[in-house]
């Protein structure tokens, strides 16, 4: 699949494959239930969706439940994978890193971690294409998600569908959804990092 670096090409892209005669199959990593709202709603039509949600970084395991629980309320035809609680595999994968804030490469380290899961998983069951919901959120550097996906994409041989969900007031649709839903919408990204530093802002 020919890299795509902007969101226009990546609607001629999904253009394209909508023209397909059979669906393609897609593994969403999904950190969330109100991000992957909109993003489910904008694939629906277009992919053969299954969900997985690995998200080892979030604390404590009771808001991992939690958060999991949600997707159940989505009314949109997926399926879903339900990850481990792997938090060891998470504190290995940002060692060294925990004492710098949020946009920091300690993030950039989670997304790779969280996402070559995803990209293992999707060459080894067989799907066409992985992507994951992360760059719904304003709070998500999309140009890391991608570079990180097609780098996953090159080292395992998978496709990876370019996202940039957050365009075309993607986050936006997602609140509304959210809410439509009834779907809980946190109040920090997931780590304990991040819980102890959502005073400072809002999610």
């Amino acid at each position: 699949m020919e890299q795509i670096n902007n969101y226009k090409d990546f609607l001629k892209e999904i253009d394209k494959i909508k023209e397909e005669k059979e669906k393609k199959k897609i593994l969403i990593h999904a950190c969330c239930g109100p991000c992957s709202s909109e993003v489910l709603n904008f694939l629906k039509d277009i992919f053969d969706i299954t969900i997985y949600y690995y998200n080892p970084n979030i604390y404590p395991a009771s808001e991992y439940e939690k958060r999991y629980d949600q997707f159940k309320l989505i009314p949109y035809k997926f399926d879903l994978i339900k990850g481990e609680y792997e938090e060891d595999k998470y504190y290995k994968a940002i060692e060294g890193l925990e004492d710098l804030g949020e946009f920091s490469e300690r993030c950039y380290k989670c997304f790779y971690f969280r996402m070559e899961e995803c990209a293992k998983l999707a060459k080894e069951k067989g799907f066409d294409y992985f992507t994951t919901t992360l760059s719904i959120s304003p709070y998500k550097n999309s140009k890391w998600i991608n570079e990180i996906g097609y780098e996953l994409s090159n080292k395992y041989n998978i496709n990876y569908l370019y996202s940039d969900f957050k365009k075309q007031e993607g986050y936006k649709k997602s609140i509304e959804l959210s809410k439509e839903f009834g779907l809980y919408r946190q109040e920090y990204c997931g780590c304990i990092y991040s819980l102890e530093e959502k005073d400072k802002k809002v999610i």
